[in-house]
Parts: C-alpha cells; structure tokens; sequence
C-alpha cells in the first residue's frame, strides 16, 4: 500500500503540473456563447470512437469516467493511464454568408488504478463544457464584434466496488472555471467600447452510477448500466463590466450576482445496455440513452447595479438535453496477427441540446469510426478516430455547422502491482 501511494501520489503531481494549465480543448462555435457552453459527455477518444457510448461499458482495460460503476472492474495488478487530445475542423452556413475555422487541444488526463481485488479508484480531469467562438456585425453607424473563450473543467475522483455481477460507484468532483463573454463596439462616432460578461465557476457535484453483468453462456455476456446527478445551484460569481478602450481607464463593473440560487446544474439520468462476445474473437455493442432536466435549471439574468430596471446581461431558458447513441467494437482474432487483433470501431448519435435560442431548439447527430492500435508491449493501445457532425437550429436553421473531428488517446495499461520475487 505504502509503494501504490508513493507511485499515485508521484502521477498525481507531474499530471497535475503538466495538464493544468494545458487543459485547452476549445469549440469553434457561435451556439457555444448561449448558457454555459457546449456540454462535454465524459467520453475518452475509445468511446467517441463508438459514439460516446459508455453507460453499460466494464472493460477492465479502458477506463470509462461515464459509470463511475466501471472502476470495479480493473484487474488487480493493472494501472491504467489515458490521455487524449482532438483537432475539430468547422464548416458554416448562415445564410449565403460561409466560414471554416479550426480548434481543439488536450481533451482530458485520466488514470485508474484497484485498491482491493473488487474496488477500484479513478482520478482525472475532464471539461464540463468548452465555449470558444469570434464573429462580427455591421450594424447601423458602426459595427458589433462577439468573442468568448473559457469553460467549465471537472476534476473528479471516483471509487467503486462489486459483489458477484453488481458494482456501484460514485464520482466526486471539483467543477472550476471561468466563462468570458465578450461585445466589442465600434461605433462611427466615438471610441471603442467593451462589454464584458464573466462567470466563475467553484463548484462541487456528484455523479453516482450501477452496473450489473448477467453471463448468457460461456463466452456471452450482457451488461446494464445506471447514472444518476442530482439537481443542485452552482457556487461562484457572475459580473459584467464596462470600458471605453480608446481612454486609459479601468473597467467599471456595471452588475454582479452570485451564482448560488441563480445558476443551476441539472437533474440528469443516463442508460445503456451492452452485449458482448469473447471468445477466438471479441465484439460487443452498446445503446445509450441520455436525460438531462435543463428546463429545470436556472440561468438568471444580470442588472446593472445603479439601475436595477436595466439588463446587462440577458438570462436563458433551457430546454431538456437527451441523446441517444449506439456503438461496437470488434477484434477479428485475440491471438491473430497484428491486423486481426486491431480493434475497429463505429458508432452513431442524435441529440437534442440543451440551448434554446428564441422559440428555436439546438439538435446534433453524428457518425463516428476508429481503431486501436497496440503498442508492442501489447496492452498499452493508441486510440485514433474520426467523427463527423452535424449541428443546426429548428424549426429555423439559423446557422448550420458541420465538423470533422480526429480524436488520438494513449491508454497506458501496466502491471504496477507485481512483486517479482528474487531468489
């Protein structure tokens, strides 16, 4: 015990040293300036490669952040490390008007690691939601330029145990960061103005998850998965500030107000089910579906502190997120040639966002496909992928976007567990 802390504790501090001011994933899309951002679903590059599936998903070789039920499942001499970073390329259309921009960066830093035969931990860190997006607007005697970066990041650390095919798990997590909004103004006239919206996010949550594994004959198997979040209002500050950039002056903050009982996280249920076939050859396949309670949440308003009757910064109504994914995986020959003991992947979603712009709702759908390579140690594997996705407003179109995502992961897989014994 005292060697397993010395070794976590040791890639705790590099990781967290390295990854905490790397931590840079970046969306290139205007819908990410409405609410909090484009909301993350927790799934490494394996299980965006197949959907972002991951409810019903125990293997013992990858790590899976969605069921924190999953942790049961690792071996007990193995130590897992996962880390993965994407490159998103957008295409847009908002009426005739056409634009292409790029973004991306490191994703997310996990590892897992048993503490007992049937118990087993996971630490990492993973976004909540990412906002980045830059456009503007001529508008009558000037022009509007809107810019926004930021986002929520969730560091989490996770502990679950099993009882024959039960496991159950639960996930605590510290949610931090801040959100920037910004309106540039360049009227004909006057000067440059900037209006700027910020929301710091110090945050604590919970996501609590079962699984349980029925096997139907010796090389069969069938895997239930349940999470549950509980409702709960944010912790931190929002305020808007006003400067005229042309003069040397500080920025006047013109409206604050504390998150707690204004901003709320939502009620959320996720599902899955999972078949799976083991024997010369592996596959398996997974179907998930997601419910997030976002009508119910709050996003408040801001006013201007000298005058209360005037908005600074306009609140939203959200509507409820659901989503449903599918996926499988598939290795021709466990004990074949490098080609055959590839694992290739596929998967496919639909979604209905949580946005609401106006009366019009936000809805995504993509298809996704990789592979996983091992390395010649064997376990450890590089994950790559790809995803296309389709993202618009109805019934009105407002702005369509279509991406093309490449996602790389290395799930590091070691036997740090294992005294060799010297004679």
């Amino acid at each position: 015990m005292k060697n397993l802390l010395k070794r976590v504790a040791m890639v705790l501090t590099g990781v967290a040293a390295m990854t905490i001011p790397a931590m840079s994933q970046v969306q290139v899309t205007p819908y990410s300036m409405y609410g909090y951002g484009i909301i993350g679903d927790r799934a490494t590059s394996m299980q965006r490669q197949m959907g972002s599936v991951g409810y019903a998903m125990n293997s013992g070789r990858q790590i899976n952040v969605m069921n924190p039920a999953s942790y049961a499942s690792i071996d007990s001499l193995t130590f897992l490390f996962d880390m993965g970073a994407d490159v998103s390329m957008l295409w847009s259309k908002d009426g005739s008007a056409k634009s292409h921009a790029t973004g991306g960066g490191l994703d997310y830093v996990t590892m897992q690691f048993p503490l007992h035969r049937s118990i087993g931990m996971s630490i990492g860190m993973l976004p909540y939601t990412s906002v980045g997006y830059a456009f503007g607007n001529d508008i009558s005697h000037g022009a509007v330029e809107n810019q926004g970066r930021g986002g929520i990041t969730m560091a989490y650390l996770g502990i679950a145990g099993k009882v024959k095919g039960f496991s159950l798990g639960v996930n605590v997590s510290y949610n931090f960061g801040n959100i920037i909004n910004d309106v540039y103004s360049y009227p004909s006239n006057s000067g440059q103005t900037l209006l700027e919206h910020v929301m710091q996010v110090r945050d604590w949550d919970i996501n609590i998850g079962a699984q349980y594994t029925t096997r139907l004959s010796r090389d069969n198997s069938m895997t239930f998965g349940l999470t549950y979040t509980p409702k709960k209002s944010l912790h931190g500050k929002t305020w808007v500030t006003l400067q005229e950039m042309t003069q040397e002056t500080l920025p006047d903050t013109v409206g604050f107000l504390k998150a707690k009982g204004n901003y709320e996280t939502p009620q959320s249920f996720g599902a899955g089910v999972s078949f799976r076939h083991e024997r010369t050859s592996r596959w398996q396949v997974e179907f998930d579906f997601t419910y997030q309670q976002w009508s119910k949440a709050k996003y408040s308003p801001v006013y201007n502190l000298k005058h209360p009757e005037v908005m600074v910064f306009q609140g939203m109504d959200f509507a409820d997120r659901i989503k449903y994914a599918v996926g499988g995986e598939w290795v021709p020959k466990l004990r074949g040639n490098y080609a055959q003991r590839m694992a290739y992947r596929i998967g496919a979603y639909y979604c209905d966002d949580y946005l609401k712009i106006g009366s019009d709702r936000v809805r995504e759908y993509g298809v996704t496909a990789g592979v996983g390579l091992h390395t010649p140690q064997d376990k450890t594997m590089i994950n790559i992928g790809l995803e296309w996705k389709r993202r618009r407003a109805y019934p009105q179109e407002l702005l369509g976007e279509n991406y093309f995502n490449i996602t790389v992961g290395v799930n590091f897989n070691e036997l740090w567990f294992w005294q060799r014994k010297i004679r």
